[in-house]
């Protein structure tokens, strides 16, 4: 069964947010009290936080379709609608996001540090909120923008200050297991490590974790054995340890070709240069192991490598190993650059910048590319008459309608708000008319600035007794 996980697609949707209400107030004695339509929820956000209780990729392994919650949509009487519950996702510290081509969106490293993985929706404003002094009473109101939504890969990169790399079987579980408390499995055959083990170790002053990574072999960097799935786990380590097996009973092995090969394939990996390295001879409680630690380790020395004698079964040389990769650690730590506090970074709108481009395809189709204009579209309810009027009044403002006169588009050329796989087509008119142009102008009704009928009748009567009075004293019999 597979119990650890660390690379997974997840498909994410965020909610949408709630239609705006088209609603006008109605009281007993009061017809036509005016809009009182509320205004739509926010839709949920889908938000990854990183919880150091998480350690694997496993939940979203077997369930990689995640949604946040809706907004509601509003209500009569100025009742607004529910915001959407967002939907956050507990992932390992050290997962980084990626889209589906590669490129890294984010790099979770940290307890508590998130990432908004899909944004909900605005909620449509109802028609009170549309309501102004030349519109008094909307017969429409906006619809719950479509929450964001698409895929995503994680993939988790252990936060580690030391890697243990090497052959299978080169004694790294035994290794991690007696300098800290961890308890990986350990057999005498090839790939018994499948995952990463964590260890946290203690050397005087410094706490620093050590991972150790499953056993590499050549061709690793290309995807052979468990190379590919786990060499990424090496690559936020401070120091890498080669642990070289020096009683191998591979006759067509020996440490130093071991190491060699394994250089080989960090360097195909690519990264991993500045890193400082240290050579660990392990299994030297056995007596051919520590003669051929002997004759070896000038030639590693040579090369540059500070080398370590050590047995993990005999607890032989640990401390020694532990203190000096505490003390690179320990200066790796205080190179690096202090954390500055964020600086916020107001950066003006330009005067020119109308926030929209308006460009000429080879099909000669017009289309607009904006924030404001394609979410307008979003939120129109095109079965409206009223609604598409008022869309129209806003590109217009906007001066989307200008700069189509600009670009040479005339009346009845074919105009594209949004991109190509999810647009709005229509033909367009200059200053086109609505339809709902029968009511006055754009989002007035004029029911409501007549007289009320009770009154109209007093002042009918009141009319006929005047005129009934005139015609009296007009009256002159003799």
């Amino acid at each position: 069964m597979t119990t650890f996980v660390d690379r997974v697609e997840l498909h994410v949707a965020a909610g949408n947010g709630g239609h705006g209400c088209a609603s006008v107030h109605r009281e007993k004695f009061k017809p036509l009290g005016g809009p009182d339509g509320g205004n739509g929820g926010r839709g949920g956000d889908v938000i990854l936080v990183v919880d150091q209780s998480v350690t694997t990729l496993l939940d979203y392994h077997h369930s990689p379709h995640r949604k946040a919650t809706n907004g509601k949509p509003g209500e009569g009487g100025n009742r607004s609608g529910k915001d959407g519950q967002d939907l956050v996702l507990p992932v390992p510290d050290g997962t980084v996001v990626l889209d589906r081509g590669g490129n890294v969106l984010a790099d979770l490293v940290g307890e508590g540090t998130t990432y908004v993985a899909a944004e909900g929706g605005r909620g449509g404003l109802g028609n009170a909120a549309l309501a102004s002094a030349r519109r008094k009473a909307p017969g429409f109101a906006l619809l719950g923008e479509p929450g964001r939504g698409g895929d995503v890969v994680l993939e988790l990169k252990t936060v580690a200050d030391v890697a243990l790399v090497g052959y299978p079987s080169a004694g790294k579980s035994s290794l991690i297991s007696v300098l800290s408390a961890a308890k990986p499995k350990i057999a005498d055959y090839p790939f018994t490590t499948l995952v990463p083990n964590l260890g946290v170790v203690t050397a005087g002053s410094t706490v620093y974790t050590i991972a150790d990574v499953p056993g590499l072999i050549p061709g690793a960097s290309q995807g052979r054995g468990l190379g590919l799935e786990f060499l990424r786990h090496v690559e936020r380590c401070s120091v890498l340890v080669h642990v070289l097996d020096t009683a191998t009973l591979e006759s067509d092995r020996d440490p130093v070709t071991d190491l060699d090969v394994i250089e080989e394939e960090l360097t195909q990996y690519g990264g991993l240069d500045n890193r400082p390295r240290i050579v660990v001879l392990n299994k030297i409680d056995v007596p051919d192991g520590k003669d051929l630690a002997e004759i070896i380790r000038p030639d590693l020395e040579k090369r540059g490598y500070r080398v370590f004698e050590a047995s993990a079964v005999a607890h032989m040389g640990l401390k020694e190993l532990s203190f000096a990769l505490a003390e690179i650690i320990a200066k790796s730590r205080a190179d690096k650059p202090k954390e500055e506090a964020t600086r916020i970074v107001i950066r003006p709108k330009a005067v020119d910048d109308a926030g929209f481009t308006v460009s000429l395809e080879d099909d000669g189709l017009y289309r607009v590319r904006g924030e404001k204009p394609e979410r307008w579209v979003r939120q129109t309810d095109f079965s409206n008459d009223e609604a598409v009027g008022y869309l129209a009044d806003r590109l217009s403002r906007l001066g989307v309608e200008e700069q189509l006169m600009k670009a040479g588009a005339r009346s009845g050329d074919g105009v594209a708000i949004g991109p190509e796989d999810d647009a709005v087509v229509f033909d367009w008119e200059p200053t086109m008319m609505a339809g709902a142009e029968m009511l006055g102008r754009r989002g007035e009704d004029h029911r409501l600035e007549a007289p009320r009928p009770a009154a109209q009748r007093r002042r009918d009567r009141d009319a006929e007794r005047d005129e009934a009075q005139r015609a009296y004293d007009e009256f002159d019999p003799f």
